[in-house]
């Protein structure tokens, strides 16, 4: 990561590259390095205005890794710094934060900070610690319900919704499992709840119209192997593996005392999402794309010697993956695509953009101003002292603006979810990620006790 007068961007350009590569421990030691610690659990002890942000990034890079411990530790460490960016601000507010040269401390988008409780939410469940999964459960739903309030009209962390929905039902909570099953459902129709709604909807009570599509349906189940078929190994890989589908292992029993079922749930993050970079357009458009953002006479920039205008923008991380799939003991599963989060990340900077672009020519008419008054005081004496004294003035003011590129570049930009009732005892799990950059697999053997769970994350942040 580099220093000096480099955007958050530049900076960590070389960590993005590593990543990319598939290089996480040379990207982590590149955070390090940008935090100034050896040690991927060691805090800073001074946090300045990109700390909070670059511990976040590492909170990821070893979530990837499958360091839950120490992605927890960091995460929570990180959610104490970071403050909120409220998106409803004026255009004046945003345009002196987003043009603050990154002099505050990081504030997260809404979708950063619902994601920063999911994400966190599965550092607990890959360890089948369900006590701290329902604490971070908590934290995500304060932020989200205040969210709720706040944006009524877009839903937020579907993903996370779906987990603490599993936590709750996984402890116990029919109706609490309800009620996160119906705020994950709020984006989009998740087919791998409609065999867990249908149970829960036998215990519980709550009830909404989302979940009566989803309440009477029931899951295929996991299918059993026929009684004759071949090993695996045995198998060519134009086969397909044999099923015997009048034979399915039966979802839970309806009996509202029945105990959970034995159950392998598969978390899978793709890529990651667009991050900012400093962008710069035509006065003239920048113009029409401000609307009403703007404020002053913008006839003063028809001799302002700065003809474009600079701003912060969102540019596609060119992911190498983009779609996935899963088998368990060479039997394909549902996996729905829960969270888009490159595109909620999208749609929140939409709604910024016009207002930042409008601070941003409102300062250059604040600049513009103060020149030609320069330029007029000067040429009473010099035009060419005018001229230059104009110059001066406004080449100065815009030394003062940078536009702030900080942004949580390593945040995933899709996860997927996928489940099925297993019986209990030893399976294997093949994972696949396709995309741009051709495919990935992951095989992991695990091992789910009569009536537990087991989750599995897969995270390629490429």
């Amino acid at each position: 990561m580099g220093s000096g007068c480099a955007t958050y961007s530049d900076k960590t350009e070389s960590m993005r590259e590593l990543i990319s590569a598939g290089q996480y421990e040379a990207g982590l030691a590149e955070v390090n390095r940008f935090i100034k610690v050896k040690d991927p659990v060691e805090l800073p002890t001074k946090w300045k205005s990109e700390t909070a942000l670059a511990v976040l990034e590492r909170a990821t890079i070893l979530h990837a890794m499958g360091s839950w411990d120490a992605s927890a530790t960091n995460f929570q460490a990180a959610d104490e710094q970071l403050e909120f960016l409220d998106l409803r601000s004026s255009a004046d507010e945003i345009g002196r934060y987003v043009f603050s040269d990154a002099a505050t401390h990081y504030r997260t988008t809404p979708t950063e900070k619902l994601s920063l409780n999911g994400v966190n939410l599965i550092n607990y469940l890959a360890q089948g610690d369900l006590d701290g999964a329902a604490i971070e459960a908590k934290r995500f739903t304060v932020m989200r319900n205040y969210l709720l309030d706040y944006d009524p009209e877009h839903a937020h962390g579907a993903f996370g919704s779906y987990l603490a929905g599993f936590v709750a039902e996984r402890q116990g909570n029919p109706d609490s499992a309800l009620r996160y099953y119906d705020e994950a459902l709020q984006e989009r129709e998740l087919p791998t709840l409609i065999e867990p709604i249908g149970r829960l909807g036998q215990r519980g009570s709550y009830r909404s119209e989302r979940l009566d599509r989803y309440l009477g349906g029931g899951g295929a189940g996991f299918p059993a192997p026929a009684k004759e078929a071949a090993p695996a190994e045995a198998a060519s890989d134009d086969d397909e593996p044999a099923q015997d589908p009048a034979a399915p292992i039966p979802v839970a029993d309806a009996n509202p005392a029945a105990p959970n079922p034995a159950e392998v749930l598969v978390i899978i993050k793709t890529g990651r999402v667009p991050y900012k970079v400093p962008v710069r357009i035509p006065i003239g458009a920048a113009i029409g794309l401000a609307g009403a953002f703007v404020t002053g006479n913008t006839a003063l920039l028809e001799h302002s010697a700065m003809k474009v205008v600079v701003f912060p923008d969102l540019q596609p991380a060119g992911n190498l993956f983009d779609s996935a799939e899963w088998t368990i003991d060479g039997y394909p599963v549902q996996l729905d695509l829960v969270s888009d989060l490159g595109a909620e990340i999208n749609r929140e900077f939409d709604e910024l953009r016009p207002k930042i672009i409008g601070s941003a020519i409102t300062r250059m008419i604040v600049r513009a101003a103060a020149a030609e008054g320069a330029r007029a005081a000067g040429n009473q004496g010099n035009e060419v002292v005018g001229l230059l004294s104009a110059l001066a003035i406004e080449g100065a003011m815009v030394a003062l603006d940078k536009p702030d590129t900080r942004s949580w570049t390593t945040l995933p930009d899709r996860v997927w979810i996928g489940r099925t009732q297993v019986p209990p005892g030893e399976h294997t799990l093949e994972i696949v990620v396709r995309g741009s950059g051709g495919e990935e697999r992951r095989t992991a053997q695990v091992n789910v006790g009569p009536g537990g769970y087991v989750v599995l994350d897969v995270t390629t942040l490429r």
